[in-house]
């Protein structure tokens, strides 16, 4: 009889449990396809990212690292940096994210190097280092501006055919990377050029100048660019961001090289002269990445 009891009531807890389970299943399922769907749609790679996903993902992660972005941002750079990333995530989701991330967290790092001895000498960037919101857009204004065109002809989203005839998604891309390469190269030629450079040259005239001098060139300074102009493009291709492997890896350095070079010349030839006041650091920076992906997109139309 005992055991006729336990076999009755083990069978009320199976059926209750069945009913439970009947009951809870659904909704456990529906939590489990959300959270699936909002994976999928945050870190996808064939689609743009809602806008409000994009401005969600970035509130919070921007959260998280707070303390440690304070270090590198002012307070107005901090929120002019969640815009951008915001955008930059809608638009070309967590590689093209993370790879802006990337430029900045090698940028302030290299940017430290020495930085007393140069902050000694006058010739340390300002605040600190940390990056305010003209230093945001200055580099990364022409980015933006690819990753937001890089939407129109993705073929993954839409049926079109290449801008102006020969802007593909592909070369956007690249454009976009090359860009962001281009700027990393010239932090990585300035602060080290201005931390080790031995021997300091105007690009124009080879005259010796003091190390920081706008236009100033060494032989630490423009290795140095060669070396940050390689290291976006590699990972960029490592996540499958850029397509073309090598190619455009090799596209994107010469861009960045090519680019920083010219930076130098315009630094000694229209920066700070008269009459020419609005051409700030930050006016050069934009310009310098103009030109930097301007080449990447002329070498890629004809190799890519």
């Amino acid at each position: 009889m005992n055991q006729l009891k336990a076999d009755m009531g083990k069978n009320r807890i199976d059926i209750f449990r069945k009913e439970f389970m009947a009951v809870k299943s659904p909704t456990s399922l529906n939590l489990s396809l959300d959270m699936t769907s909002l994976s999928e749609t945050l870190f996808s790679t064939t689609s743009t990212v809602p806008l409000s996903a994009a401005f969600g993902i970035n509130a919070i992660l921007f959260a998280l690292l707070k303390s440690k972005l304070e270090k590198l941002l002012t307070p107005e750079g901090f929120f002019h940096s969640l815009a951008l990333g915001t955008f930059l995530w809608n638009t070309t989701g967590w590689q093209g994210w993370t790879t802006c991330v990337l430029y900045l967290g090698l940028g302030s790092l290299v940017t430290k190097v020495k930085f007393q001895e140069k902050e000694a000498k006058g010739i340390a960037e300002g605040r600190g280092g940390r990056r305010g919101p003209e230093n945001v857009w200055g580099s990364a204004a022409t980015g933006l501006i690819c990753a937001a065109t890089s939407v129109q002809v993705n073929p993954f989203i839409v049926e079109s055919s290449p801008l102006f005839g020969f802007l593909t998604y592909d070369l956007l891309i690249l454009a976009y990377v090359s860009s962001l390469a281009t700027k990393l190269a010239d932090t990585f030629a300035s602060e080290i050029g201005k931390a080790y450079g031995k021997t300091t040259f105007l690009i124009t005239t080879l005259e010796r100048v003091e190390p920081g001098t706008e236009g100033a060139i060494s032989l630490e300074g423009t290795l140095a660019a060669a070396v940050g102009g390689c290291l976006l493009p590699i990972y960029a291709t490592s996540i499958g961001f850029l397509d073309g492997g090598l190619t455009s890896i090799a596209i994107a350095t010469f861009s960045a090289f090519m680019a920083t070079n010219a930076e130098s010349l315009i630094g000694a030839t229209l920066q700070g002269k008269k009459g020419l006041e609005w051409m700030t650091n930050e006016v050069v920076n934009f310009i310098n990445t103009v030109i930097g992906a301007s080449i990447a997109i002329a070498v890629g139309s004809f190799v890519v």
